[in-house]
C-alpha cells in the first residue's frame, strides 16, 4: 500500500486550494512550467497514451492572441495570470503508442482505424492530463484558475491551425490574488455523489 499524502499536501492540493480569478504581478520561470509538466506526465492515461498537447502562454502578445476568443472576465485573467495554458487533445494521438506503450506497439491499431474511438480516447485522457496539470501546479505552489468559457473554434483556428489538435479548455497560472476570491462554494457530500455496491 502507497504512503498517504500528509494533511499540509492535501491542503495545498485539495481543501485549501482555490480556483483564482485575481492575479499577483508575480512571474512564472519556463523552468517552473517544465517543472509542473514534468510532474503531471506520470499522472495514468489509457495505454499511456498521453494525449494532452499544451501551450503554455507566458508573453502579451501570445495571450492577447488568445483574449478574443475568451468570454467575459475571462479576457483580465488571461492577460494577467502569469501563464495561461490551453491543454488541447491530440487526434493523432495513437502515432506515439509504440514508443509510450512498447510492451504492446500493435495498441496503436485501438485507434487508427477508428476516428470516434480516437477522439474520445483523447478527450477524456487530455481531460485526465489536464487536472493532472492542476494538482502539479498546486502542488509546486502555484495557483490555477481553469476556465471553460471560451469559444474553441475561434482558439483551435488561432493555435491549431492544422486541425490535429484541438481546444479542451484553459487554464490560468500563477500566483492568485486572495481579493479576488468569492466565497467557497459548497461541494455535495458523499452520500448525494456516491454510492457504494
Amino acid at each position: 500500500m502507497g504512503k498517504a499524502v500528509n494533511d499540509e499536501g492535501l491542503d495545498i492540493i485539495f481543501r485549501q486550494a482555490r480556483s483564482q480569478n485575481a492575479w499577483q504581478d508575480t512571474p512564472v520561470s519556463d523552468t517552473m512550467l517544465r517543472a509542473v509538466y514534468d510532474l503531471m506526465k506520470w499522472g495514468p492515461t489509457s495505454a499511456n497514451c498521453s494525449p494532452a498537447r499544451i501551450l503554455f502562454l507566458t508573453s502579451p502578445d501570445a495571450k492577447e492572441r488568445l483574449v478574443p476568443h475568451v468570454l467575459g472576465t475571462n479576457a483580465e485573467k488571461t492577460r494577467t495570470a502569469a501563464a495561461c495554458a490551453i491543454i488541447g487533445y491530440d487526434l493523432e494521438f495513437y502515432e506515439r503508442i509504440p514508443e509510450l506503450f512498447p510492451h504492446n506497439p500493435e495498441a496503436k491499431d485501438w485507434f487508427s482505424g477508428d476516428p470516434v474511438v480516437a477522439e474520445t480516447t483523447a478527450f477524456r485522457n487530455g481531460s485526465l492530463q489536464g487536472a493532472y496539470l492542476m494538482i502539479a501546479a498546486r502542488a509546486l505552489g502555484l495557483d490555477c484558475g481553469p476556465m471553460s468559457g471560451f469559444d474553441n473554434a475561434g482558439v483551435d483556428r488561432e493555435f491549431f491551425p492544422d486541425g490535429k489538435v484541438k481546444s479542451n479548455f484553459l487554464c490560468a497560472i500563477g500566483h492568485g490574488d486572495p481579493k479576488g476570491l468569492f466565497e467557497r462554494s459548497p461541494r455535495m457530500a458523499f452520500d448525494d455523489a456516491c454510492q457504494i455496491l
